[in-house]
């Protein structure tokens, strides 16, 4: 499954998912992991969520944050939801052919290891390209 929560910035987008992450830990039957572009969902976050800042890992386009996140997978086959706060601002480069070759990938990669990925973007809905609506949640 992939979700996508899409508004402009500074309505609630973050909160919201700390708030779901915080609850998937005690109810998805597996690990968490929530990346961000800084760290300041970790006083937020339940110490058993894993948070990573990619500040400190720069992606230039959509295919090194897959990259990144097959990465983590491969060091930990417990995931069972990720959390990317602010999808726009991790990747530099992300055009709307990319924002759907990215989403496209998230969803071949949830039906291959099972895993639900949650993004958030800083776009309100209508700025969105048609093919990522079926990603949407309102």
């Amino acid at each position: 499954m992939v979700k996508l929560y899409a508004s402009e910035k500074g309505e609630g987008k973050t909160k919201m998912l700390i708030a779901m992450a915080n609850e998937a830990i005690d109810n998805c039957g597996g690990d968490v992991v929530y990346i961000d572009d800084d760290n300041r969902p970790m006083f937020d976050l339940k110490h058993n969520i894993r948070l990573v800042e990619v500040n400190e890992f720069p992606l230039v386009n959509y295919r090194e944050l897959v990259g990144f996140i097959y990465g983590i997978f491969s060091q930990n086959n417990d995931i069972k939801q990720v959390y990317v706060d602010g999808v726009f601002k991790i990747v530099k480069e992300l055009g709307d052919e990319d924002f759907i070759r990215l989403l496209n990938r998230f969803k071949a990669m949830s039906e291959k290891y099972g895993v639900d990925f949650i993004v958030a973007a800083n776009k309100a809905p209508s700025e969105l390209p048609k093919e990522v609506k079926e990603f949407v949640c309102e």
